[in-house]
This record gives structure tokens, sequence and C-alpha cells, in this order.
């Protein structure tokens, strides 16, 4: 069987890179949208639904983040509609990404792995992220799981990530010589030697890393340190990260880069819309519409800056 991270790596490969972040907030969607659901989640849920139609139909991604965050400060109903986006993401033929970044320890590390890609569990998806900074004794509850007999599931670790506030623990300097995140990618590769065993004819690790695009400095560097290891880009689009940033990490292993804001919020910006947002009579289908169109010129890009760099 092939680990979830290697079939998101041949999905990058065919559909192209782009990962459609399904971050989704009520105050994302225009009122005359909002108004026509019984409640924010529903409109939500139909909102994912559709663009997830659109990305599988133009094949503009190969994965879809959902970060639960959104969807559980809607309560019961959002995290219902939580479950119902990842079934739909899987049933389009694309890898669901759970943006849940847990990071306990012992039984409580279990518990959340349990809960998050246990096999039958309501919240069961394909890939999770995960934070290590409480200790590396916080990723084996979850790496246990990518062993073929738990299911070959799969997780992105932080590692070097797209917010400023990333020089505050990530970047800081050890008494042993590196950085915090070089310490932290050190036992990504350990980790990645141990699973060579489990999965031999696979070409990258079912553990991988978060690398924000938001910093040219150090992407080549990243992108060379750990060439066995695909990553989770984000920080593309909204946050200001660069395609041609993106691009160098999109190189050896390779990875799938992150747009949320850029794709939900496309139809703030679409300039075929602007009578309607004018008359503030958009529906549901123009604004999927509008995701779906930026999605392609995402994906677009992101092959543009590949081929610039020959890639």
């Amino acid at each position: 069987m092939k680990h979830y991270m290697e079939q998101l790596k041949e999905l990058c490969e065919k559909n192209g890179p782009l990962c459609v972040g399904l971050d989704t907030d009520p105050s994302y969607l225009p009122e005359s949208v909002l108004k026509a659901y019984k409640t924010p989640a529903e409109a939500i849920l139909a909102y994912n639904k559709e663009i997830i139609k659109r990305i599988s139909a133009d094949k503009s991604a190969c994965c879809c983040k959902v970060q639960i965050a959104y969807y559980e400060a809607m309560g019961i109903e959002g995290l219902k509609a939580y479950v119902e986006t990842i079934k739909a993401v899987k049933e389009a033929g694309l890898v669901v990404i759970s943006d849940i970044k847990r990071g306990d320890i012992a039984d409580t590390a279990k518990a959340y792995a349990r809960a998050h890609l246990g096999k039958g569990s309501d919240f069961e998806t394909d890939i999770i992220t995960i934070n290590p900074y409480m200790g590396f004794d916080t990723l084996k509850p979850f790496s246990e799981y990518s062993k073929p007999e738990m299911g070959g599931k799969a997780a992105f670790v932080l590692l070097r990530t797209s917010n400023p506030g990333m020089v505050d623990i990530e970047q800081q300097e050890l008494k042993a010589g590196g950085r915090v995140l070089d310490k932290t990618g050190g036992e990504l590769k350990r980790i990645a030697e141990e699973f060579k065993a489990l999965y031999p004819d696979q070409t990258c690790s079912p553990i991988g890393a978060v690398v924000g695009c938001t910093e040219e400095s150090d992407a080549r560097m990243l992108r060379d340190a750990y060439p066995e290891i695909f990553f989770l880009i984000p920080g593309y689009g909204a946050q200001g990260g660069a395609a041609r940033i993106a691009a160098t990490l999109l190189d050896k292993a390779g990875g799938t880069v992150n747009s949320s804001r850029g794709i939900l919020c496309a139809w703030k910006k679409d300039a075929v819309l602007s009578e309607k947002m004018a008359a503030g009579t958009l529906t549901m289908a123009d604004i999927a519409d509008a995701a779906g169109r930026a999605s392609v010129a995402s994906k677009e890009d992101l092959l543009g800056a590949k081929k610039e760099l020959g890639l």
C-alpha cells in the first residue's frame, strides 16, 4: 500500500501543487449568500462543496486543507460541517489535510491521534498537522498511524512557519549549534529513515514538514537540507508569499502550496462580478465560480514559477 503522503505527491504531479484551504469563515461569504441558508454552518458547507466540485472538475488542485478552528467556532453544527467537508474532499478523489496542529503527550496525544486518524472515527482524515514544540515524544502517537497496518496515515510537522513570530522560537540558536528548527528537522530526517524500511519503494516520508513561503532567504537551504521530506507550504497569496519562493520549496521531494483566503475570497476582487457585488445580488454559484477561477490561476502561477526556475 501507499501511505497518504505518497498519494498526495502523486496527485501533485497529476493535478499541480495547489492545496485549496477550506479555512472557511462566515465573514468570507456575502450577505446575499448567507441569508439563503438557515445557519452559517449550512452556508459554509454548501460553499465548500461547490468549490470542491469545481477544483475536482478542473483538476486545479491536489488536495484541500480544512482548518478545524473555523468549524469549532460554529459549535456542534460547525463540526458537522467539518466532517461533511472531509467526506466531500475524499469523495472527489482528492487528499484531505486536517489542520488541527495538535501537540500533546502520552495518553492525551494517543486520544487525539485516535480521534483524527483512527479508522471509523467521526473525524477520520488522511493527513494532519502537528506542533512538535512540546517535545518529540508528541510525534510518536501520531506517527504510529503511518504504519501500513494502521492505515498509512500521514502528518505535517511544523518546521518553519509563515508567521512573523516564527523568529521567537523556530529561529532561536541552540548552545549545541544550529537553530531550534534545525533540531526539529533532524528528528524528521530520523523518522524518515525509520519509515524507509516499511515503505522501501516510496519516494517520500509519511511525515512531512510545514515550511512557509514568506521568507526567500533560506528557502533553497531548507529544500536542500530535507530532500526526502514532502512540504506543506503556507503563506502563498493572501499572506504575501511569492510563487518563486513556493516553487523553490517544491523542488526535490516536492510539496503542496496552500491558498485559503486567496481562493475563498476571490469573489471580492473578481471583475466579472463587480456589478452584482455593487447590487448585493451575488449567488452561491457566483462566488464558487470565482473561487474556481482563482484556483486555476493559482495553479498556473505556481507551475509558471517552477518552469522559470527550471524545476
